[in-house]
């Protein structure tokens, strides 16, 4: 069993999965700093809002706060009762789609440039000197017979 894991865990495509594992989380980290850095600022100001701040309270105690104050964040709100988040919500399915997106763009770009890569022709590999020698050999039996 041991021999075996170990077949398995040097196999090469296990390596590829880890390295790609890794690659997928610190590229992870880059795209969710993209979007949370620099859409999401820029979709707050177009819309003149910040989502992520809205909801409704569900409890007195959040809704005698609310009467002081307003602008009471979410975290605060939640603090004193039970609220109804549905602006976060809209922060996280606004998130999704614009990562969605840019990924899209990014694998549509991949795709493009395999294409131009495949689209080369291979150069015919040049046969061997021996092969050659066979194939004249071949061809003069030919014009003999």
């Amino acid at each position: 069993m041991l021999k075996e894991f170990k077949e398995f865990a040097l196999r090469g495509n296990v390596m590829d999965l880890a390295v790609g594992v890794i690659i997928g989380a610190a590229f992870g980290t880059i795209v969710n700093s993209v979007v949370n850095d620099l859409i999401m600022p820029l979709v707050g100001i177009a819309f003149k809002a910040d989502f992520s701040n809205l909801y409704w309270p569900l409890s007195e105690k959040v809704s005698a706060a609310l009467a002081t104050d307003p602008n009471l964040p979410l975290d605060k709100a939640k603090e004193l009762g039970p609220v109804f988040a549905w602006g976060n919500f809209i922060t996280v399915v606004l998130n999704f789609i614009i990562l969605a997106f840019i990924i899209f763009l990014l694998v549509k770009g991949m795709n493009k440039l395999k294409k131009k890569e495949e689209a080369k022709p291979a150069a015919p590999a040049e046969l061997p000197p021996d092969v050659k020698l066979l194939a004249e050999i071949r061809d003069l039996l030919k014009t003999r017979a």
